[in-house]
């Protein structure tokens, strides 16, 4: 990905190389071109970098922005390409449910619950367990109980392994339930923290497979489940 900014303040030759220094440090970047006559810096970026990290990363007297494209169109198209493994799981266990019910001619939604969290632990258990190591080693990095007990990493994939075959089978619901709230409450409080925090540090929703930073879309994720698992305690 290749981008033209216009940066003001740069007055001599020196300014020119202390741009291209300073932009050539933020994460992602592979090339920088800096122009004092223009007024330009043209960035080679393996994914699009939002202006504000570029900001930061220059001295107060130098103002970059965007002049070729459009940054929140950019942004959004990059959010996109970087969550599109969690989007299409979610969308295709949407999917499949829904055609499941419809199968039935009669729409259960209790069971279309307990379908749906059968398939996002059966696939999210299926990409910690591709590298249980891997997954375990980014997850002590911030779940609250993993910290203290680095063997609840490895424990925690094959429970959500068995809360997906317990949804499958409709295996007791109140204890299948309030396991599920309990383990994604613990879950979560790890993921505020993070979130809250801005540290950046890989999500292990997905295991090692996909490097997915930690963001809301993660608290999402985990309070959907805590969601869903209340509401069919309430159910029942």
């Amino acid at each position: 990905m290749l981008h033209t900014y216009q940066v003001t303040g740069m007055t001599c030759t020196s300014c020119e190389a202390k741009v291209k220094s300073a932009l050539l440090m933020v994460n992602n970047v592979t090339a920088v071109e800096v122009s004092k006559a223009d007024h330009s810096a043209t960035i080679t970026m393996d994914k699009h970098i939002s202006l504000s990290d570029f900001q930061k990363a220059l001295d107060s007297k130098y103002q970059i922005s965007a002049i070729h494209h459009n940054e929140t169109l950019e942004q959004t198209k990059s959010w996109f390409s970087t969550y599109k493994p969690v989007l299409l799981i979610f969308l295709y266990i949407t999917v499949v449910t829904l055609l499941i019910q419809a199968a039935s001619h009669h729409f259960d939604f209790m069971q279309w619950m307990r379908q749906f969290m059968a398939g996002f632990f059966f696939m999210f258990s299926f990409f910690k367990m591709l590298n249980l190591k891997g997954f375990a080693e980014s997850y002590v990095m911030y779940d609250v109980l993993a910290k203290r007990i680095p063997q609840w990493a490895y424990v925690y994939a094959f429970l959500e392994l068995g809360l997906g075959i317990a949804y499958l089978v409709n295996f007791h619901p109140f204890v299948t339930n309030i396991t599920t709230a309990l383990v994604m409450t613990i879950s979560i409080i790890g993921v505020l923290q993070t979130v809250l925090n801005k540290q950046k540090i890989q999500c292990a929703c997905l295991g090692a497979v996909f490097n997915l930073p930690m963001s809301t879309v993660t608290i999402i994720e985990d309070g959907l489940m805590i969601a869903m698992s209340v509401a069919m305690l309430v159910m029942i």
